[in-house]
């Protein structure tokens, strides 16, 4: 959504940011706020909502550095939860997956390779359309930031 386009534009941490399903999970309230708006000729119960959104977004989303190495790991491909939960030094699941792979799945950065199966034995993550592309952005940072390699 464009939120997340001009965030991640602004600070490239702000693209972790879950805006789309807090206000997915809010759209009645975003549609009549954006309706009141244009009705009085008056953004200020939009930005209002909007702010709330980024609030709670932000909020939601305190793993954005735990999800930020996961993206990383998984820059050279594919990887299982293990391998991704060794090459972040964790050891216990569950923290692994409520911190690091839920966000990132919810966030639509990474994907399953078997979306139909979740707990197969098989399974295996990659980055999403969406996860290249900040992967990339990120990249291309990094680069401008160090000109000498």
């Amino acid at each position: 959504m464009w939120q997340t386009l001009i965030l991640s534009r602004w600070k490239s941490i702000l693209a972790y940011l879950p805006v789309e399903t807090v206000i997915r999970d809010r759209q009645a309230e975003y549609y009549r706020t954006l309706a009141q708006a244009d009705d009085h000729a008056d953004a200020t119960p939009f930005v209002e909502f909007m702010l709330g959104a980024l609030l709670a977004a932000i909020q939601e989303s305190a793993a954005s550095d735990q999800v930020k190495r996961l993206l990383d790991a998984l820059r050279s491909g594919e990887a299982t939860a293990a391998d991704l939960m060794l090459g972040s030094g964790l050891s216990h699941r569950p923290t692994f997956r409520k911190n690091y792979l839920e966000p990132a799945l919810v966030a639509g950065l990474i994907e399953r390779t078997q979306p139909d199966s979740p707990r197969s034995p098989t399974q295996r993550y990659r980055l999403s359309a969406r996860g290249r592309a900040l992967a990339a952005t990120q990249g291309a940072k990094r680069q401008d930031a160090n000109p000498s390699r």
